[in-house]
C-alpha cells in the first residue's frame, strides 16, 4: 500500500521540476512511510512513498522497464491478491522477474496486455503507467474504487495523485471550491466522478484514463452488470461460503504484522472467523482489535439503530475464534480533540464528517499500527448483502430517492440546519439529489420477468453498490493510511459482489432478516449470540462529556465573527446549538455542531477560495 503522485507535461521537461515533484511526493507520506522515490524523463514525473508489505527489499518504485523502443515506468498502489497466478502466466509468456513484489507483475502485465491488464487483476489498486513509447500515461483504478485515485488536466497535460493534496500542492492546482463542491459535501449522493475541488476528477471506479498530446480519453473495463441468478438457496450459500472462503485466503498474505477489525457484528466476525481457521491451519492466531468507548458497555441506551453494545459480541468471538484480541477503549477528550479533528480533514482534504465516528476511527487505526501494518476489516458488507434498515423499510424502499436518504436526519442530524438561509436555497440540494438519483439508476437493467418489487430492490442494491459505498470505502482507506495502515476488505472483492448482487432479493433476505446469505454461509464458525444479533452501526459514543466538549468549542469559534466559516453556517443557528441548556446528547442532536466545527477547521487548514451560489 502505498501514495501515488505524478505529472506529465508536453511542452516541458519535468527532470527541471525536481523541488514540485518532490513537494508532491512529501505530501504522500503518510501513506508510503518506509520508502520514497521519484523519477523523471522528459514530459513524465512519477512520485511515490511506499508502505511495504509484500517482498519489503524488492519493491521499490517508480519501477521501470526498458522495452528497446523507450522506458515504462509505474507508480503503484494498493494490492493484487492474484500476483503469484499472473507471474507464472507471464512468466510462461517469457518475461522474467527480478523482485517478488505484486507491482513488477502489474508493470509486465501492461508490458504483455497493456492497459487490459486491468481486467485480469483481482484486488484494490489504483496505479499509473508511463508509456514512454507511445508517448502517454495510463491511470488505472479498482473495480470497487477501494483505491483513491484523482487527476486534474492541465492546458498540456495532467497531474495525478492518490489523494487531492498531492495534486494541490502544485502551482498549476487551484484551491477553490464552487457550488457543485459545496452540493456534493452537503448531499450525501457521492457523484462519480466528482472530485470536490473545482478542475479535478476522480477516476473513477473499473476505469482506465489515458493522457496524451491529443487530450484525454477514458474506458470502463467493469461496471456492475445484470444478469440472471439460476442457484437454489443451498447452492447459493454454498457458493457465497466458497467466495468468502478463498477471498480471505488470498488477502492473509502478507510480509509484515496482519490484524482483524472485529466489532461484534456479523460481517467482522464471519470474515475474523474465517481468518482464524484459516491461520489455525499452519499454527497462527489471528489478532484482533475492537474500538470501546470509556463506560459504554456500562451506560450503554438502546436507541433506534443501536439496540446493543458491541463488546460482548466482540469477546464472543475472540473466545470462539481463539484471536489474540486487544479492545481499544477511547474516552470523550480525545474524540473531542481538535487536533483529531484536524488530523481526519487533513485525512480527507474535505469536511466530509462523520463527528466521532471519523476521530474514533483515526483514533483506532492509530493504536492498531503499533502493533500490526495490515488489517482486514468487515468493510461493504452491508452494500453487498442488504444489511441496513433502509434494505427493509417501505417508505425508504418506495421512495424516489436514494434510500439512505430518507432517514438519515431523523438517525444522524441534518447536514444543512446550521447552513445561512440564502445558501441552503442557492444550493438547492434537494433538486441536486433529485438529478443525481435519477442518473444513478438510468442505467439498472432489469431482468425480462422480473417482478416489480424484485427490479425495486435490484435498483436499490445497485445505489448502495456504486454510491453509498464509494463513501465509506474513502473515509476507511484516508483514516488507515493517514497512520500507515493497509486496511483490505474482502467483502469487495468483485467475484462476491457480482455474484451476490444478482441474487434475488428474495434469496437476500430468505429468513426475512438482513443478510441472510451470510449469516447461513458462516453459521457453522461464528457465535449464536452473533448469528442472532440483529444489525448495529459502527458505534457512536453517548457520553454527555463529548457533546459539552463540542459546544465549548462552538462558543471559541463563536468569538471570531470574523471567520470566514460564516459565509456558510448561520451564527444565530450556531449559538442556539451551542447553548449549555439545550441538551446534545444524541449522534443526531450534535451533527450540527461538528459539521460547523469541520468546516472551519477545513478552512484553516486549506483557505479554499469558495464560490458561492
Amino acid at each position: 500500500m502505498c501514495g501515488i503522485t505524478g505529472w506529465v507535461s508536453f511542452e516541458r521537461d519535468l527532470r527541471a521540476e525536481r523541488d514540485t515533484l518532490d513537494a508532491m511526493t512529501e505530501t504522500m507520506a503518510c501513506r508510503g512511510p518506509d520508502d520514497r522515490g521519484v523519477w523523471a524523463a522528459g514530459p513524465a514525473a512519477l512520485g511515490h512513498r511506499r508502505l511495504a508489505v509484500i517482498d519489503l527489499p524488492g519493491g521499490r518504485r517508480p519501477m521501470t522497464a526498458e522495452t528497446g523502443r523507450g522506458t515504462v515506468a509505474i507508480v503503484y498502489s494498493g494490492e493484487a491478491y492474484n500476483f503469484a497466478e499472473l507471474r507464472a502466466e507471464l512468466t510462461g509468456r517469457g518475461h522474467r522477474f527480478t523482485t517478488g513484489s505484486d507491482t513488477e507483475v502489474v508493470l509486465r502485465g501492461y508490458l504483455e496486455w497493456g492497459d487490459a491488464v486491468a481486467e485480469r487483476l483481482n484486488g484494490m489498486y489504483a496505479f499509473a503507467v508511463w508509456d514512454g513509447p507511445r508517448g502517454r500515461l495510463v491511470m488505472i483504478r479498482d473495480r470497487m474504487g477501494i483505491k483513491p485515485f484523482f487527476y486534474c488536466p492541465t492546458s498540456d497535460g495532467v497531474l495525478f495523485g492518490s489523494e487531492p493534496k498531492a495534486i494541490l500542492a502544485n502551482p498549476l492546482a487551484v484551491r477553490s471550491v464552487g457550488a457543485d463542491g459545496l452540493r456534493e459535501l452537503f448531499a450525501l449522493v457521492k457523484t462519480p466522478g466528482h472530485a470536490i475541488w473545482d478542475g479535478m476528477r476522480e477516476v473513477e471506479p473499473g476505469t482506465v484514463v489515458t493522457v496524451d498530446r491529443s487530450g484525454t480519453r477514458t474506458r470502463t473495463y467493469w461496471s456492475l452488470q445484470t444478469r440472471p441468478h439460476q442457484d437454489d438457496r443451498d447452492t447459493t450459500v454454498a457458493r457465497v461460503r466458497e467466495l468468502l472462503e478463498d477471498v480471505v485466503d488470498r488477502q492473509l498474505v502478507a510480509d509484515v504484522p496482519l490484524c482483524t477489525l472485529l466489532s461484534g457484528g456479523l460481517d467482522s466476525s464471519a470474515m475474523t472467523a474465517l481468518a482464524a481457521r484459516r491461520l489455525a491451519g499452519r499454527g497462527e492466531a489471528v489478532r484482533s482489535f475492537a474500538v470501546d468507548f470509556a463506560g459504554q458497555a456500562e451506560n450503554f441506551v438502546a436507541d433506534a439503530l443501536r439496540g446493543t453494545p458491541d463488546t460482548p459480541y466482540v469477546h464472543d468471538v475472540a473466545r470462539l475464534s481463539g484471536t489474540r484480541h486487544q479492545d481499544i477503549v477511547l474516552d470523550s477528550r480525545a474524540l473531542a480533540d481538535p487536533e483529531v479533528r484536524a488530523r481526519m480533514i487533513r485525512a480527507r482534504d474535505v469536511p466530509m464528517g462523520f463527528g466521532d465516528m471519523d476521530a474514533s476511527l483515526h483514533l483506532l487505526f492509530r493504536a492498531i499500527r503499533e502493533h500490526s501494518t495490515v488489517a482486514l476489516s468487515g468493510e461493504s458488507a452491508d452494500e453487498v448483502f442488504g444489511g441496513y434498515l433502509q434494505f427493509f423499510d417501505e417508505e425508504a424502499r418506495q421512495a424516489d430517492t436514494f434510500p439512505w436518504l430518507v432517514r438519515f436526519a431523523e438517525h444522524f442530524g441534518d447536514d444543512g440546519a446550521l447552513l445561512r438561509d440564502g445558501l441552503t436555497e442557492a444550493l438547492d440540494l434537494p433538486g441536486y439529489v433529485r438529478d443525481s438519483y435519477r442518473d444513478a439508476v438510468a442505467g439498472v437493467r432489469r431482468l425480462d420477468g422480473e417482478s416489480d418489487f424484485e427490479y425495486r430492490m435490484r435498483r436499490i442494491c445497485h445505489l448502495h453498490l456504486t454510491r453509498f459505498v464509494r463513501l465509506l470505502l474513502d473515509r476507511k482507506d484516508r483514516a488507515s493510511m493517514a497512520v500507515g495502515l493497509e486496511v483490505r476488505v474482502p467483502f469487495c472483492d468483485h467475484r462476491l459482489v457480482e455474484y451476490v448482487y444478482n441474487t434475488p432479493w428474495a434469496l437476500k433476505s430468505f429468513d426475512g432478516r438482513e443478510k441472510s446469505l451470510l449469516r447461513e454461509a458462516t453459521a457453522d464458525v461464528i457465535p449464536r449470540s452473533v448469528y442472532d444479533r440483529v444489525k448495529s452501526p459502527y458505534p457512536s459514543t453517548q457520553d454527555p462529556a463529548y457533546a459539552v466538549a463540542l459546544q465549548e468549542q462552538a462558543e471559541e469559534l463563536l468569538s471570531r465573527p470574523g471567520h470566514p466559516v460564516f459565509d456558510l453556517v448561520d451564527r444565530g443557528r450556531l449559538q442556539q446549538a451551542a447553548r449549555r441548556d439545550t441538551p446534545q446528547i444524541t449522534q443526531a442532536s450534535r451533527r450540527g455542531l461538528e459539521r460547523a466545527l469541520d468546516l472551519a477547521t477545513w478552512i484553516d487548514l486549506y483557505r479554499p477560495a469558495l464560490t458561492l451560489p
